[in-house]
């Protein structure tokens, strides 16, 4: 009863221990990502002293890093777990199988004595001769056959359980290693993430100081990005009247008693006016609200719709018409929904924007460095618009917003969840 017990014990915490995710590769591979990108930041932190830009940038790329550092110690430590609850259970194997072998060393050193004490060939002649009849004869001769196949193979299983003790023994030996490894490799880990937090306090105490001169710096970007916006809501503006002055030229032909009030009324619109095959394509971008791709390949939302706390001061609010994604350096932007291309504008000397008609939707993609569209184009979904302009301060930012005529929504409430 104790070894059914035992035995269904072992079973329950190696079944646990097997299903636990992720595997050991698993987090081997996203330490090594993750060690990636703290070398990215550590590059453009570095970057981004040699040009002596601003602190605030400084600071963001800092507390980046010490975010991505406290990830791949909670990594590691999952890491550590899991070798942990491997040697629990290669140990719990161990000591079964020393108990098996304990166990069948008793028996086979019982066996011995007992064939030492009748290994006379005369006492094995006299057990067959004083048998009382043949049949008694032939069963006490299979017997003794049986009893030496029986001997030797228990020495056989007790040479393989040896040889998986010894085994499980060298496993075990690795697995520790391996293990005080990780420990010291985090142990270093939390150092440098001390050192880190040092150097992000240091940064902390410098802003303070220059809280004047960076306040001075986010109100600039401020109203940049409002200038931008209001450009983008003048091309947005340009783009419903061309669309409507279409229509009603559209209308008029087709219908030669369409009056010269009704054809202004359409020009005159502040929102597009929907021809059947428009209203078409505005219901079916419509319907996949919250299924739309992403307009880039990869990347992360670093700055969400609507007022926003700045992320270094939050007493401070900014507004956003969009939502900027941050992706990698050489990007491209990508269109998120079938549609027409009906405006590219250079928004500064180094910014560009392109703006998709679909129906009565609009979608924008801004701060692009190259665009291989023009105004007219068809495009489909996934198709490449152009470049994504990287900073001087190495960060490569897409900004993009929805807008139903020129109301602008919040377009994660747009795109899948991946």
């Amino acid at each position: 009863m104790p070894r059914l017990f035992l035995t269904f014990l072992f079973f329950c915490i190696a079944t646990q221990a097997w299903s636990q995710v992720p595997t050991q590769e698993q987090l081997e591979e996203r330490k090594a990502k993750i060690q990636q990108e703290i070398l990215e930041k550590e590059q453009q932190l570095q970057s981004v002293k040699s040009k002596e830009k601003s602190v605030v940038s400084q600071l963001q790329l800092q507390n980046e890093k010490i975010g991505l550092k406290e990830k791949l110690i909670k990594t590691t430590e999952k890491q550590t777990k899991l070798l942990s609850n491997d040697i629990y259970v290669n140990q719990l194997k161990i000591n079964q199988l020393n108990r098996d072998l304990d166990i069948l060393k008793r028996d086979y050193a019982e066996m011995i004595l007992k064939s030492y004490k009748s290994r006379s060939e005369q006492s094995r002649a006299m057990f067959l001769l004083s048998s009382q009849n043949f049949l008694q004869a032939y069963k006490r001769a299979q017997y003794m056959k049986q009893y030496a196949s029986y001997r030797k193979m228990q020495g056989e299983e007790i040479k393989g359980k040896t040889n998986q003790l010894e085994e499980y023994n060298t496993k075990i030996g690795a697995q520790k290693t391996v293990k005080e490894k990780l420990i010291v490799e985090n142990e270093k880990e939390k150092q440098g993430l001390e050192v880190e937090k040092q150097e992000q306090e240091k940064l902390a105490n410098q802003i303070k100081k220059e809280k004047g001169k960076i306040a001075a710096e986010i109100k600039k970007k401020q109203q940049e990005t409002k200038k931008i916006d209001a450009q983008i809501q003048k091309l947005i503006r340009e783009s419903i009247a061309a669309a409507n002055k279409k229509t009603a030229a559209a209308k008029a032909k087709a219908n030669p008693k369409t009056t010269v009030a009704e054809k202004k009324a359409i020009e005159s619109s502040t929102s597009i006016v929907l021809t059947p095959e428009g209203k078409i394509v505005s219901d079916n971008f419509k319907a996949n609200k919250g299924r739309l791709p992403w307009p880039v390949e990869k990347g992360a939302v670093t700055l969400g719709y609507g007022n926003q706390p700045h992320p270094l001061f939050k007493n401070l609010t900014v507004h956003n018409s969009g939502i900027e994604i941050t992706t990698e350096s050489g990007a491209s932007a990508r269109v998120v929904f079938a549609g027409e291309v009906t405006q590219v504008q250079q928004l500064t000397s180094t910014k560009k924007a392109v703006v998709i008609r679909h129906g009565d939707f609009f979608t924008v993609y801004q701060n692009l460095s190259t665009v291989n569209v023009q105004p007219g184009d068809r495009v489909s979904a996934k198709e490449f618009l152009g470049k994504i302009r990287t900073d001087n301060e190495g960060k490569t930012i897409l900004k993009f917003v929805i807008l139903q005529n020129s109301v602008d929504y919040n377009p994660m409430t747009w795109l899948s969840g991946r």
